[in-house]
């Protein structure tokens, strides 16, 4: 598909002509249709070597002379990181997890030639102790409402053709040709869609805004600078969506007279933007992008820009700082970027999964979307699942599911059977969520109230097994390295903080420290220049709020009770269970453990470097960590 679209009538032909494509993906109960296997091509199986499977499928039906009754795709992101590579058949809806180079022969032989699904290639349903076929049949999924996510696992991202035979660009053209700025704008404030970055500022408001300001020039962006540990939302949507990203932005455009647009992107991300630059050519070939879209005399173009990967890159002053060529730093407001942004033009700034949630609510309407949720928390929203939870991976619920649905019914629990402690959201700028909160429904309003934040989505399980107050230390870490050290507060404050904390972990602290801790803390959330500042005590002080006793333990009895500070640690070995195999004393790197051959052994704690190697080495669980 080389020609131009010249109107909306001819994107909407071009449309009827290829949504038999997707026929066997989305109409799965039509089964005498020609099989299609997709594969997951997200970075997650990316490293599982899912290109290397994609490949290796795509031979063996070249060489069995499959192809007419045979395709080989790959396709965004299932979600169910934890069981990758994935590799889906359509229509047969067959879902298979953890699959391997080795397994692309059978797959062919036995599925795609006799119709055999390979039973071992299954995932094992908990709740029904059983293998299952369908992700229909997966608790992973049954709660999950995919819109942000909604064409990923469905459509090729490479191929643009397959994006408007799912109605991609429609809502770009209904935008266009009948529909006024104002119109437009209005029915994003009537979706009540909030910025997914983790303010959670209402969208149409901000677009609203911009469209005011009298200026012949003004600009839209995308911050894809997604940078909180354990997050992986926006990637996944750019690397399985991209066409999501580049309509939105131009309806945006559209609605608030910009014409043109920067994606703001972090370089660490290289599928993503392989993807992103993909769509934009293939968008500029058929005219999506450019002049006189669609023939409505509409111009826009889209251009990436790359960050360096500073987190602080993230707040939407920096971003735009960055994108001048100037160091990422962010400035007071007001003024706002919708007033004075880019190059001090009115700018409007919203993050992946924002936009990505725009061509859908423009197709469906606002009511539809504002129906979803619950409160000011309207339509869903995707969370990274991650840490010590089973089914690792990426999800999107409806807004108002509570956490212990998503950690218990979709993350399928916590790992070996260990009780739970805490879920952390919003990342470093987030809180510490505890088991009496765990029916807490998912709003911006809600996370607020019990100390956390919505964040960008990263939410991250822990268990029995992690120390609150060396969870506090890593994000202090995380912040004091990122931190672009414009004011005091931050520059100066935090990296006091995690002084504190590395003193608490080392054995050294004293319950005067706690004071001083908590103290300062409430003092750099009120006085730092930007968001990154404000937030960053947030991990120490809800643990400090939730989990006093822990940061007792290691200031008065100089224990971790979790036993993840080393210096906090003893080992010691059980007379009892000790055989006197001696294996221990000779995996020891430093001599510390001495005996005779079939006599308990004892470990001289001074020399002991707590390496741990002597607890993996014995075989009877004869030595213990304190």
């Amino acid at each position: 598909m080389a020609k131009k679209i010249a109107s909306f009538d001819e994107l909407l032909s071009i449309y009827k002509e290829n949504e038999h494509l997707l026929d066997n993906r989305l109409k799965t109960e039509n089964k005498e249709q020609k099989r299609q296997v997709m594969v997951c091509g997200g970075t997650g199986c990316h490293a599982s070597e899912s290109k290397l499977l994609l490949e290796r499928l795509q031979q063996l039906v070249k060489e069995k002379g499959l192809e007419d009754r045979v395709s080989v795709a790959q396709t965004g992101c299932f979600g169910f990181c934890a069981k990758g590579p994935i590799v889906k058949v359509f229509p047969d809806d067959v879902f298979y997890v953890e699959v391997k180079v080795a397994d692309a022969e059978e797959i062919v032989d036995e599925h795609l030639v006799k119709g055999n699904v390979i039973d071992r290639l299954l995932f094992e349903e908990p709740t029904l102790k059983k293998k299952v076929q369908t992700q229909h049949e997966m608790s992973f999924y049954k709660k999950q409402m995919r819109i942000a996510l909604r064409n990923c696992g469905i459509i090729d991202p490479e191929d643009i053709t397959e994006y408007i035979a799912n109605k991609g660009y429609q809502a770009l053209g209904k935008v266009l040709t009948s529909m006024t700025p104002e119109e437009v704008i209005k029915e994003m404030t009537d979706s009540g869609l909030r910025g997914r970055g983790g303010a959670g500022f209402p969208t149409g408001l901000k677009w609203g805004f911009a469209a005011k300001e009298n200026n012949p020039e003004k600009f839209i962006l995308c911050n894809a600078d997604e940078g909180d540990p354990g997050a992986f939302m926006d990637r996944s949507i750019m690397e399985g969506d991209p066409n999501s990203i580049i309509e939105a932005m131009a309806i945006g455009a559209y609605a608030i007279g910009a014409s043109k647009g920067f994606v703001y992107i972090r370089a660490e991300y290289p599928l993503a933007i392989e993807r992103l630059e993909i769509a934009i050519k293939q968008a500029k070939e058929l005219g999506l992008l450019g002049e006189n879209i669609l023939g409505t005399g509409f111009n826009f173009d889209l251009e990436l820009k790359f960050g360096a990967g500073a987190f602080v890159c993230g707040e939407e002053t920096a971003l735009i700082h960055s994108i001048e060529g100037c160091r990422g730093e962010p400035t007071t407001k007001p003024p706002f970027p919708a007033v004075s942004g880019l190059w001090e033009k009115p700018s409007v700034v919203n993050n992946v999964e924002t936009y990505a949630n725009i061509p859908w609510i423009f197709l469906n309407g606002a009511a539809a979307f504002a129906a979803i949720g619950e409160g000011k928390s309207k339509g869903t929203k995707v969370f990274a699942l991650s840490g010590q939870i089973n089914n690792v991976g990426l999800v999107e619920v409806p807004m108002g599911t509570t956490l212990r649905e998503i950690i218990y019914e979709i993350g399928g629990g916590i790992t070996g059977g260990l009780d739970f402690k805490a879920v952390q959201t919003g990342g470093p700028s987030g809180g510490c969520i505890t088991k009496e909160n765990l029916d807490t429904p998912i709003t911006y309003e809600s996370l607020l109230e019990i100390g956390s934040m919505m964040g960008s989505g990263g939410m991250i399980v822990l268990s029995e097994k992690d120390c609150m107050v060396n969870i506090a230390k890593f994000y202090l870490e995380f912040t004091v390295d990122e931190s672009c050290g414009r004011c005091t507060p931050c520059r100066v404050g935090n990296k006091r903080l995690l002084e504190i904390l590395e003193k608490i972990t080392n054995g050294n602290g004293t319950e005067d420290d706690l004071a001083e801790l908590k103290d300062l803390a409430e003092t750099i959330r009120d006085t730092s220049l930007c968001g990154l500042g404000q937030t960053a005590p947030n991990p120490v002080l809800s643990t400090l709020k939730y989990f006093e006793d822990e940061y007792l333990a290691h200031v008065k009895d100089k224990k971790c009770p979790a036993g993840v500070c080393q210096k906090l640690v003893t080992y010691e070995v059980i007379a009892d269970k000790c055989k006197g195999c001696t294996a221990c004393a000779r995996v020891c790197p430093v001599g510390a453990i001495s005996g005779t051959v079939k006599e308990p052994h004892v470990i001289d704690t001074k020399k002991c470097i707590k390496c741990g190697a002597c607890i993996e080495k014995c075989k009877f669980n004869a030595i213990v960590k304190n």
